[in-house]
């Protein structure tokens, strides 16, 4: 057998794209800043989220938005984000196919609509966690609790969805309220003393002003293996974008992936010798 040599071919097949969007396809101004990104000149950018009073909150510099419209024309672009189905309502751009919303605890067909079998999978899993999430919850908002740090600005934020007529707690997430992030840091490291098996049961991920305290089931590479086994098709190349050290995971499971030159795993790389 003879195996031949490539020849081009006019029938494109689309890949897919795996899309991380806050600060890897989007940031705040206060990030535009600090990472001094080009093309983010006020004349160049390009409004993506807005917060929840509809005034613009996260932009693309001219660059990302260029880099946005090739890959919604030339690939399958599929978001995979923090985001639930709240906070997705807020992003301000087109998408047109599968979505994974909630670190993966979500997953949206093209139509909107949730997978059921995903949906029926999340309900096995997070149901018997409630108590615990339940538990974490009081223990982290309770203002007495010193040794925690309740008092140093914490502001705890559980995410819950409807699974199976059920409305579960997904995880919780702490910002600081004054992007304390040592805070954020210290909270993590007391995490696990705070109920018994909290390593068995979770996992805490912490970027920048954001700590989320997740169940393992939960996880963008859950979802996106689930749908690379199951909803996609193994014959179109795959591949992918993400900014946090929480992205790696989902981005190894794809052909080919990629970082944008900012963000925690760019840091995270760069402080490796290579």
């Amino acid at each position: 057998m003879t195996t031949p040599f490539f020849q081009a071919n006019p029938d494109i097949i689309k890949p897919y794209t795996l899309m991380d969007l806050d600060d890897t396809l989007f940031q705040t101004q206060r990030k535009i800043d600090a990472w001094d990104l080009p093309t983010t000149e006020p004349e160049n950018l390009v409004c993506a989220t807005v917060n929840k009073q509809g005034e613009p909150l996260s932009f693309m510099s001219q660059r990302q938005a260029s880099l946005f419209n090739w890959l919604l024309a030339s690939t399958e672009l599929i978001v995979v984000t923090a985001r639930d189905r709240d906070e997705i309502k807020r992003v301000k751009l087109p998408f047109y196919s599968w979505q994974v919303l909630t670190h993966g605890a979500i997953i949206l067909t093209a139509e909107g609509e949730l997978l059921s079998a995903w949906q029926q999978y999340m309900h096995e899993q997070l149901a018997p966690l409630q108590a615990k999430l339940k538990q974490l919850t009081d223990l982290i908002g309770n203002h007495n609790q010193e040794d925690i740090g309740a008092n140093n600005g914490l502001k705890l934020t559980p995410h819950s969805d409807v699974f199976i007529a059920s409305e579960l707690t997904i995880y919780l997430a702490i910002k600081h309220a004054q992007k304390d992030h040592q805070v954020l840091a210290d909270l993590a490291k007391q995490l696990p003393t705070l109920i018994p098996n909290f390593d068995q049961d979770f996992y805490v991920h912490v970027n920048a002003n954001n700590l989320a305290i997740l169940p393992h089931a939960v996880h963008k590479r859950h979802a996106v293996q689930f749908l690379l086994e199951n909803h996609l098709d193994s014959q179109r190349p795959s591949f992918g974008f993400g900014d946090s050290l929480a992205d790696l995971p989902f981005l190894q499971l794809l052909d080919w992936y990629g970082m944008p030159n900012h963000g925690q795993l760019h840091d995270h790389l760069s402080s490796q010798q290579l």
